[in-house]
């Protein structure tokens, strides 16, 4: 495994993906990229995975593209590639069966905000800030601002994106972009705490739920509401829920199969 990316098993069912290139603020190179990709696709195959945390090494959870390198590569074809690899594997993170969990601190800034407007979950340090500034450089966040348009109202996903300001971690949250805001000494309990109540969950239900999210979320309503309807069908023959409504109607604790 690329140490750009260092992979973690903290508990039975969990993969920690530790972004690994501290004195570069974590910034997402081609070979930090691929890492990532390979570590996500690892995971998404691994039957003994149930949860992934995306978190970093450092003071910054990851300060975007690495612009060094691209300065280093002025060509539209290098530029067309890396933000083609870029977008296969914040894809990638919406298309694994696991949940995925950002856990950050420290700016994320760019595609690093990127990341984590992609990532199922997240929970963020009270220090944490976020802001998408390539405007102020002459450079219009283009891919970060589909994931921000996925998770903020239109108005505050555009301010951030032409204003380049940051936001705190209180103002991501009020906005959708995290999930949980944690003191500092407090956000790897506040981690587990949201890992172990995915845990608690069938892994099947788990499952279709997250594929159903996002594929409804891309259609029209009756479509929409046409899958989602074969999926809670689906859903409801499985042992998974059979066990659940019984469990309910007997009023114990179910025991998943």
């Amino acid at each position: 495994m690329n140490d750009c990316v260092l992979p973690e098993t903290p508990a039975p069912g969990v993969t920690r993906l530790v972004l690994n290139r501290p004195d570069s603020f974590n910034a997402l190179s081609s070979e930090m990229l691929s890492a990532l990709e390979g570590a996500l696709q690892a995971a998404a195959c691994d039957p003994a995975c149930r949860v992934v945390v995306i978190a970093a090494g450092g003071k910054a959870f990851s300060a975007g593209h690495d612009l060094r390198e691209m300065r280093s590569h002025p060509s539209h074809d290098f530029y067309t590639q890396l933000f083609a690899q870029c977008s296969r594997m914040m894809v990638r993170i919406q298309s694994m069966p696991q949940p995925v969990i950002a856990q950050v601190q420290g700016i994320a800034t760019a595609a690093g905000c990127q990341l984590v407007s992609m990532c199922d979950l997240a929970v963020a340090s009270e220090d944490a800030r976020f802001a998408v500034s390539g405007i102020n450089y002459g450079l219009f966040c283009a891919t970060p601002s589909v994931g921000l348009s996925r998770n903020m109202h239109r108005k505050q996903a555009m301010e951030m994106l032409l204003t380049g300001d940051f936001l705190t971690a209180a103002q991501a949250q009020a906005q959708g972009l995290v999930n949980r805001v944690a003191v500092d000494a407090e956000l790897d309990a506040q981690v587990e705490a949201l890992v172990a109540a995915v845990l608690s969950k069938p892994r099947e239900a788990v499952r279709m739920g997250k594929a159903l999210f996002y594929k409804q979320r891309e259609m029209g309503l009756e479509a929409a509401y046409q899958l989602a309807g074969q999926t809670m069908a689906c859903n409801m023959v499985h042992p998974v829920a059979q066990e659940g409504v019984l469990a309910f109607i007997e009023k114990r604790v179910p025991l998943w199969p």
